[in-house]
């Protein structure tokens, strides 16, 4: 007889062994204690995060024969065994995918009316819901909404948006949520105690993340990996598993960081070569970037990561643009989904780091515009910035400046002076200047370019004397707006304050 699968063996039997889902046993542990019981539940959420054991909960505790509410379930007397067993007659699982005809939601109708067998109560417990056909949803209505007082229907579903309005209505709803990595980590451990099995706890990180949430995928491929072996390594749980080491997705993101396509190439390709899943590889990449973006915005608390790390990821972070950083997990993200096993499994891996090197460039130091002349013993001093502190500056001479030392410095090309030219200044907004373009094409060539911006900001703060940023939109400005609906001379000095130095028409 084949032996029993971890994750059956291990199916939580007391509200107390719930893992990841406080939130929904506390409420339901109340109404149950307080007898204030809902006739239908919802229990919507991912595979494999609790689901259909906490509706088996409310069966035993609904039915438990302990004198105590506050204990039920006890899990000792006939009833909690027989439920545990499987053979409690008063608990009808229904699969929904394969019972979802309007001739079995009649079945049910007529036979719900019918006194319990054994227990207080009658429990329908309707896995995957969601498939069931509209004309079955419309035969169950009625009954959903008034059924008899010995019946309660519990619906439990992963995609909740396909149940009808007029169904969720009807049921009391609970949102099951994603089971954390730690607390995965930490079940397992007490799995392996039990089950006198040695995994390493690297190891078990490792299947903790590939399980994306689900603790019963996590316990599945933990019985995968010690069906040969009692002893689990790290290398063995990703040679099983088809993942990468940590430090080839470290070493495939310097490459990225140095725009180095050849190295970044190569790496994908012996990591596959040495047998690992392609898609595996992409996620990896994913979870990775993500902790860039956090420690690159100031959140380095988020990533789930060792010091050393952190301070890897912290060197990494200085060699990107927030915008480059967003794309290449955008990327990356495309490729996960894209790798379905073809002829080159690493292709959209490939596209994913040619698309990323072609954007990612460390970020541009001070313009390399002529050194002033060495100044002499006299004059020390720092040079004045071109518009003094308190003087309202001309935001149109400044921008024209700007242009014209990008352009004698061959940071630009005619036709993107010709495109700077044509912008709107709107004018300051804190310690960034806001400019319109009317150019679609030139306004994506500008966001796919974030070193540009960087270069106008370092200008722009050398002209103003503080520390000033550049924020460009599609369209045309306010104040070009307004001026041209109140007919005023675009050469005048009306529209020169609303369009350089931030006016506004008040009346």
């Amino acid at each position: 007889m084949p032996a029993q699968a971890l994750y059956r063996k291990w199916r939580p039997q007391l509200w107390d062994e719930v893992v990841g889902q406080g939130h929904v046993v506390q409420t339901l542990r109340n109404a149950l204690r307080g007898d204030r019981l809902a006739h239908a539940y919802l229990f919507a959420g991912p595979r494999g995060c609790g689901k259909t054991t906490t509706a088996r909960l409310v069966a035993k505790a609904l039915n438990c024969l302990h004198p105590d509410p506050a204990q039920r379930p006890d899990n000792t007397c006939a009833h909690c065994v027989a439920v545990n067993e499987s053979r409690f007659l008063d608990l009808i699982e229904i699969d929904g995918a394969s019972n979802n005809g309007v001739e079995n939601i009649r079945e049910l109708r007529d036979k719900i009316n019918f006194a319990p067998n054994e227990g207080r109560y009658k429990i329908y417990l309707i896995d995957e819901v969601h498939m069931l056909s509209l004309g079955a949803f419309n035969a169950l209505l009625k009954t959903l909404e008034e059924p008899p007082p010995h019946a309660v229907f519990i619906l439990a579903t992963t995609e909740s948006y396909k149940i009808p309005a007029t169904v969720s209505s009807r049921c009391q709803r609970f949102e099951f949520r994603r089971i954390p990595v730690a607390e995965i980590v930490a079940r397992l451990k007490r799995l392996c105690e039990q089950e006198h099995l040695n995994v390493e706890n690297t190891a078990l990180e490792v299947v903790a993340r590939q399980a994306t949430g689900s603790l019963r995928d996590a316990i599945s491929l933990l019985d995968q990996l010690v069906g040969a072996d009692l002893t689990v390594t790290l290398a063995q749980a990703q040679a099983l598993l088809g993942t990468t080491t940590g430090q080839a997705v470290q070493d495939l993101v310097d490459a990225l960081t140095a725009g180095d396509v050849t190295s970044g190439l190569d790496l994908v390709n012996a990591a596959v070569d040495a047998g690992a899943d392609p898609r595996q590889l992409a996620r990896q990449m994913v979870d990775y970037l993500r902790g860039l973006m956090l420690v690159r915005l100031g959140s380095a608390a988020l990533v789930e990561a060792t010091a050393e790390v952190r301070a890897t990821m912290a060197r990494q972070a200085e060699g990107w643009a927030a915008p480059a950083l967003l794309h290449a997990i955008r990327a990356f993200n495309t490729a996960s989904n894209d790798v379905k096993g073809g002829w080159q499994p690493q292709l959209p891996l490939e596209l994913a780091i040619v698309e990323c090197t072609t954007l990612v460039a460390p970020p541009i130091p001070e313009p390399s515009l002529p050194a002033p002349a060495a100044p002499s013993a006299a004059t020390t001093e720092k040079p004045a910035p071109a518009v003094r502190p308190g003087e309202a500056p001309d935001l149109r001479a400044v921008w024209n400046r700007i242009v014209a030392t990008m352009l004698e410095h061959k940071k630009i090309t005619k036709l993107t002076q010709a495109d700077l030219e044509k912008c709107s200044i709107e004018g300051l907004d804190g310690n960034a200047l806001r400019v319109f373009t009317p150019n679609k094409v030139f306004f994506e060539k500008f966001n796919s370019r974030p070193d540009f911006g960087q270069l106008i900001g370092s200008l722009l703060s050398e002209e103003l004397g503080f520390a000033c940023g550049l924020r460009l939109q599609l369209g045309e400005s306010r104040a070009n707006s307004s001026a041209e609906a109140l007919n005023i001379p675009a050469d005048g000095m009306v529209a020169t304050a609303l369009r350089d130095l931030g006016g506004e028409i008040v009346e």
